[in-house]
């Protein structure tokens, strides 16, 4: 075995570039495999880390039927101007196990300090969505009940939006922006919280009581939507067919009308993501297989040159006491060693990228041992499988025929 593991590696040094032919097709199968898989895990981690933050018992009502992108942020498939405040009051009061809710309604707009344009998220609500979301204020405060009474002219931003207006959010209190021509005065700004569990950056958003949204900047009667709190996550299923049911009634929809509207719950929002990732996990299958595909008609045409030229070796080596098995053994070695090495390499550099990131940007590393044994074992068996057919060939030659 020694033996023949020192001529494997002797063959492969000299023949180094059409090794690295063969390997790359596994190489890029493996390193898509791990890759692929291996984000999709990060971003189902990462919706779940969220939901940990927020805790398990949020509950969401959205106007609108709603399906998640494979990116994991939500969309509504139709707009729906259906859904009032009258109707988040109605859930808030009635769903069983509510606590607290707060509604939303939201749009992109720009907002201007000075010369600096900077593109938004304006959410209106209520005070009580600081603690239905679990937002952290780095300075200043949250706006009161006392502002949305009196459409008050002021805000709450990200620190996204206070970095690029002001440089350090340090210096934002106090400071009047700008939506159109409605001054707004910053009251507060948040700490870092990145994107939430719909896929929306909340450094980015701007804070404003809903009254001053719905009647001075947007002129609007209907909401996005409702967050509410649950006492229990048990009652989530509950409170969802309660919810459905008493949307349909205000509603007025008949039984053959869809729902306006839709309803999660925070781990809903995992379950649509990952269906929406299976579609993604599925291309990198494909591709991988094909790339694997690729690899082993590559490693097949290497191994069948490298058997027409080494018919004198093959021929001394059986004229020495070799058999036909041990000319097999050998070159089914050089392929599987070419092919899991190839592998081998393609799921450690796409782990490695993956551990780079992870550190750079914070993104859940997620490692997972099936898929990198799933990989480099697919490449050693595709090796073998495309060495077949080379190493039954090799043992096949006539001693006398190759020496004369």
């Amino acid at each position: 075995m020694f033996l023949s593991l020192k001529i494997a590696l002797s063959s492969l040094a000299a023949h180094k570039l059409r090794a690295i032919l063969a390997m790359l097709g596994v190489f890029l199968g493996a390193l898509a495999l791990t890759g692929v898989q291996h984000v999709s895990l990060g971003l189902v981690r990462q919706a779940e880390i969220e939901i940990e933050k927020l805790g398990p018992n949020l509950f969401i009502a959205m106007s609108g039927q709603v399906h998640m992108r494979p990116s994991g942020s939500a969309s509504a498939s139709r707009a729906a101007a259906t859904f009032t405040r009258a109707d988040a009051r109605a859930l808030i009061q009635s769903l069983p196990s509510a606590e607290d809710g707060a509604p939303y309604v939201t749009k992109q707009l720009a907002v201007r300090y000075q010369a600096i344009k900077v593109p938004s998220v304006v959410v209106g609500t209520t005070p009580n969505y600081e603690k239905v979301r679990s937002l952290r204020l780095a300075y200043g405060r949250f706006f009161t009940q006392h502002d949305v009474d009196d459409r008050g002219m002021v805000c709450v931003i990200g620190n996204t939006i206070a970095t690029k207006l002001f440089g350090s959010p340090t210096t934002a209190l106090g400071r009047l922006v700008y939506y159109a021509r409605a001054p707004m005065r910053i009251i507060g700004v948040l700490e870092p919280m990145g994107a939430d569990i719909v896929g929306t950056d909340q450094d980015e958003q701007v804070f404003v009581p809903i009254t001053t949204f719905m009647r001075r900047m947007s002129n609007q009667d209907y909401i996005n939507g409702v967050y509410i709190n649950l006492r229990r996550s048990e009652d989530a299923e509950r409170a969802k067919e309660a919810a459905s049911a008493i949307l349909r009634r205000r509603h007025t929809l008949t039984s053959s009308e869809k729902d306006d509207f839709s309803v999660l719950t925070a781990k809903d929002t995992v379950q649509l993501q990952q269906q929406a990732l299976d579609l993604v996990q599925t291309l990198g299958v494909i591709s991988s297989s094909i790339s694997f595909a690729v690899g082993g008609l590559g490693i097949l045409s290497i191994m069948i040159l490298l058997v027409r030229s080494r018919r004198l070796e093959i021929g001394v080596r059986r004229a020495v006491g070799a058999t036909r098995l041990d000319i097999v053994r050998q070159f089914l070695l050089e392929s599987g060693m070419m092919a899991t090495v190839g592998g081998g390499l393609g799921v450690g550099l796409a782990l490695g990228v993956l551990a780079i990131v992870s550190v750079a940007t914070g993104f859940p590393f997620v490692l997972e041992p099936v898929f990198t044994v799933l990989a480099i074992g697919g490449s050693a068996i595709l090796g073998l499988a495309a060495g077949a057919y080379p190493a039954w060939q090799a043992s096949q030659l006539e001693i006398l025929d190759v020496l004369r």
